[in-house]
């Protein structure tokens, strides 16, 4: 180690089928996959100033995936001892090998010290490299070239068009299945509202879900989290799992690159794909500031706890008699932990059991109809019961009028002529209504009517 030298990249490059000693920054990686062979293979893109916008790519090879980089984040430094330069199709590169390469893994422009984070065999790390790595770290952070041109978008932005890059803090981690891991990714603002595509009918025996883990949350956990902005659970795909999951710290913020986002039964999910990339953010990253800010600006207005897609207001085909109740979210009412308490919330109704409003009532002509609410933070069973259901219902109208009331509530398609457009998607409006929470009991619909 002691009589090498490293080469910039760009002097490196005609070294074809000589061993050469490398430092960059990592522009891009790939997760392990196995070779025909016996071994492991995965492939780096490293850059540093003399090539910074094309780089070179290094491919490693080895019969363990623990001994090749785990790289925590792109824009980490990587030292590369001894790797041969090979040419194919014109295109150069590096080759890792096994037998005599080695590599050594720094934190990129955040870190503070120069203990590499992982080494391989036979590295042996020097004091001179000190200053190669710090001037790497200057430069990477004064070029900016790792983000220049990547968009992070909130929460409130995504869509199920493209993969997406999002910024957000790491909530919690659950485990879902025996391997299977969720992510639980927030970043203070409220997602877009989603149609529904199930049928209503359907929802006697196969209910929308109020949340994509197999099991919800305890009331403990759901209590660290906070009550404005929605959660996004994010699945990890098979291949990347080991991988992700140690890079992942509840609490932290972090980028994440190429995030796949889709929607089931009305709700945003996020997929974390071997293509997907992650990186740490101090807490006073440009992103984070961004977002913490915005979220303190939100919490101090007296409407914080409205559904930013909600705005300018609700729909008025709801009344409340609780002007004098602050506005609260959805995630408020779970993690209440008072015996009784009234909330005034804005919400979407997507779905009602029974469906037909002649079932609504018993026998005995008392009002028993389930509701589920939603809103950016949660989604909720509630009841219309006995005397709140009939304020709810404004009495005892007649079927017709009770179903056109209903299907405006639950954004029911209908034609010209009022009749239900069969197979149409839902798109509920959002409307105010005021809920009673008793603590482990069911939440009761109060002081609201439907007109």
């Amino acid at each position: 180690m002691d009589n090498y030298r490293f080469l910039k990249i760009e002097d490196a490059i005609p070294c074809i089928n000589q061993k050469v000693n490398l430092i960059g920054v990592i522009l891009d990686f790939s997760e392990p996959h196995k070779t025909k062979g016996t071994d492991y293979f995965c492939k780096l893109k490293i850059i540093d100033d003399s090539c910074p916008k094309y780089g070179i790519p290094v491919h490693l090879f080895d019969q363990h995936t623990n001994a090749l980089p785990r790289v925590a984040s792109i824009g980490d430094v990587i030292l590369l001892s001894r790797v041969m330069m090979k040419v194919h199709d014109g295109d150069v590169y590096a080759i890792f090998n096994k037998k005599f390469s080695s590599f050594a893994l720094y934190e990129g422009k955040d870190g503070e010290g120069f203990h590499p984070y992982q080494v391989s065999l036979r590295f042996n790390t020097r004091e001179q490299d000190e200053k190669i790595i710090a001037d790497l770290r200057k430069w990477i952070a004064n070029s900016k070239v790792i983000d220049v041109t990547v968009n992070f978008i909130f929460l409130r932005e995504i869509n199920e068009l493209d993969k997406v890059n999002l910024a957000c803090k790491v909530l919690h981690i659950c485990k879902i299945a025996k391997d299977d891991f969720m992510v639980f990714l927030w970043d203070g603002t409220d997602a877009p509202p989603i149609s529904i595509n199930k049928k209503l009918e359907d929802e006697m025996h196969c209910r929308l879900p109020l949340h994509l883990e197999p099991l919800p949350a305890s009331i403990d956990e759901l209590c660290t989290f906070p009550t404005v902005g929605t959660i996004l659970r994010v699945y990890i795909d098979q291949h990347c799992r080991k991988y992700i999951l140690q890079l992942l710290k509840i609490g932290q913020w972090v980028k994440l690159f190429h995030v796949l986002c889709n929607a089931r039964d009305g709700l945003w999910y996020g997929v974390l794909t071997p293509s997907s990339k992650i990186r740490d953010i101090p807490n006073d990253d440009m992103l984070v500031l961004e977002r913490q800010s915005n979220y303190d600006l939100r919490l101090s207005c007296k409407l914080e706890r409205v559904p930013y897609w909600s705005f300018p207001w609700p729909s008025r085909i709801t009344e409340v008699c609780c002007g004098d109740v602050p506005f609260a979210t959805l995630m408020n009412v779970l993690t209440c932990r008072k015996v009784r308490k009234k909330f005034r919330c804005v919400v979407r109704v997507v779905a009602a059991i029974p469906r037909r409003v002649e079932d609504f009532r018993s026998t005995n002509g008392i009002y028993r109809v389930m509701f589920t609410l939603e809103d950016p933070t949660a989604r909720i069973f509630v009841v219309a019961y006995g005397v709140d259901g009939e304020k709810f219902f404004g009495g005892y109208s007649s079927t017709d009028v009770l179903t056109m009331k209903l299907n405006k509530l639950l954004g029911v398609a209908v034609s010209a002529d009022g009749s239900e457009v069969k197979g149409a998607a839902r798109n509920p409006p959002w409307v105010q209504c005021c809920l009673k929470s008793n603590y482990l009991k069911c939440h009761k619909i109060c002081d609201t009517k439907l007109v």
